[in-house]
């Protein structure tokens, strides 16, 4: 998203706050809540709550805990228990990354005062927020680099004199290589500075 003005642009970027991450959040904790669900059941020795849908029921006519629902606890109970509490954490610490919008922030070029700010949101403490600003006299070039390959990378940098470059793209957003292009010379028009792949 962006928001423009003949002197200012602003580039929103929005860091945990997608759908994926939502949609895995709540899948990863239901699947947890049925793997712990299925650990409490095998170690209290009653059936397994798969068992009221009639699932389980049909695995073995000679295993006669099998046949009733019931899980033994040591070895099936005991992992099923373990993973149910690894995929618990793992949805509460994805919860977490998304309130805290853990990446987001935005990219603004001032022309009328001068200055680029950078701002982006990070984890908890005394540096949870990232605000650098630079002058506008201090940027040398906007470069793109494009990795291609099995996790392919579509990078916008912004070039400060000393060689010092800042990523402007935001991480898990991969933009289309028309988008990169657009947004890329759009940025270096505005800035009135030169474009490097």
């Amino acid at each position: 998203m962006t928001q423009n003005n003949i002197l200012i642009r602003r580039y929103i970027i929005v860091g945990e706050r997608r759908f994926s991450n939502y949609w895995w959040a709540i899948v990863i904790f239901l699947g947890s809540c049925g793997f712990l669900a299925t650990g409490i059941c095998s170690y209290l020795g009653i059936p397994n709550w798969l068992s009221l849908l009639n699932i389980g029921t049909t695995f073995s006519s000679e295993t006669e805990t099998l046949a009733s629902g019931i899980v033994p606890f040591f070895p099936q109970g005991l992992l099923m228990s373990f993973y149910g509490s690894l995929g618990f954490l793992l949805s509460i610490y994805w919860s977490l990354l998304i309130f805290w919008n853990v990446g987001g922030g935005f990219n603004e070029f001032n022309k009328k005062e001068g200055f680029v700010r950078i701002f982006r949101w990070g984890y908890p403490g005394k540096n949870r927020k990232i605000d650098l600003s630079y002058s506008l006299k201090d940027i040398e070039a906007i470069r793109v680099e494009l990795k291609q390959g099995l996790d392919a990378q579509r990078t916008i940098y912004l070039r400060l004199k000393g060689k010092r470059e800042i990523p402007l793209t935001g991480i898990g957003q991969p933009l289309t290589l028309k988008e990169i292009e657009k947004q890329a010379s759009e940025l270096a028009n505005f800035l009135q500075v030169s474009l490097e792949a």
